[in-house]
């Protein structure tokens, strides 16, 4: 069955919903498109999402000068969220600390976007499989392909999303992170074809490999909608449209019961 799961997103040390497509590696972010700046601290929102019992909520890492805001985070929920953003083999053991799991992003890549298994092979040995979630947010292209997409969604890499790749995946890790960074804080509605895909890509993998989907969502029906397309094997994240986040569409209140009822 689909449940919500939990984001708190930081960008220089404040928890912001931000369009995807308009982060950047460079230091000139005149570009980047802002929903919501929080005036509240990454805390409140761990303890939030720890008192409802959100369970498998990430502290998304976006740049520089957020590791302070995200130690607040997990430390305000001692093991319950996971982080992301800039994980690599030197720090995971230091993360994991404080984290129930690490996500592993562009580190997976050379500069080029070719994928180096060897990596993953050797964070996974670290971390443990089952403690490690592998991001594999995505763009598609014009020939109607996935691709995954490194460096805030900003290159696109070699790796292909296909049913192959995730079973060649899933030996080191059990839980993949996607991103649709198309659609991502838009609000204009989530990739079902790319939902439907997932799970037809992840069938003969059974219960044992997490999907989380994130992009798009507007409308707690989508909760219903991603259940129905994905046969219950993909999970949803909410940002922009969330009230906690500045948004008017989706009750967090709502997507909790979902999860109570479900």
């Amino acid at each position: 069955m689909t449940r919500f799961i939990g984001c708190i997103d930081l960008h220089n040390g404040e928890v912001k919903q931000i369009v995807g497509g308009t982060l950047s590696d460079s230091n000139n972010n005149s570009n980047l498109k802002t929903n919501f700046v929080s005036s509240k601290p990454s805390s409140y929102y761990a303890k939030l999402y720890k008192k409802y019992n959100v369970t498998g909520a990430h502290v998304i890492k976006l740049g520089p000068n957020n590791d302070d805001a995200a130690k607040e985070a997990l430390l305000a929920a001692p093991h319950f969220l996971q982080v992301g953003g800039g994980i690599n083999d030197t720090n995971c053991l230091y993360w994991l600390k404080m984290a129930s799991k690490v996500i592993i992003t562009s580190w997976l890549f050379n500069k080029d976007g070719d994928f180096l298994l060897d990596r993953l092979i050797k964070i996974s040995e670290l971390c443990g499989k089952d403690r490690l979630v592998v991001d594999l947010s995505c763009k598609k292209t014009s020939d109607g392909k996935w691709i995954v997409a490194m460096n805030k969604w900003q290159t696109l890499t070699t790796l292909e999303l296909n049913q192959d790749t995730f079973i060649r995946l899933s030996k080191y890790t059990n839980e993949f992170l996607i991103h649709a960074a198309d659609v991502e804080g838009l609000c204009n509605g989530i990739d079902e074809q790319l939902v439907c895909k997932l799970a037809e890509w992840t069938e003969e993998l059974g219960d044992e490999i997490k999907i989380i989907y994130a992009g798009g969502a507007k409308s707690i029906d989508d909760l219903a909608l991603v259940d129905t397309l994905s046969k219950g094997k993909v999970d949803l994240t909410y940002g922009s449209s969330l009230d906690i986040f500045g948004g008017s569409l989706v009750k967090f209140e709502d997507c909790c019961e979902w999860n109570n009822h479900h």
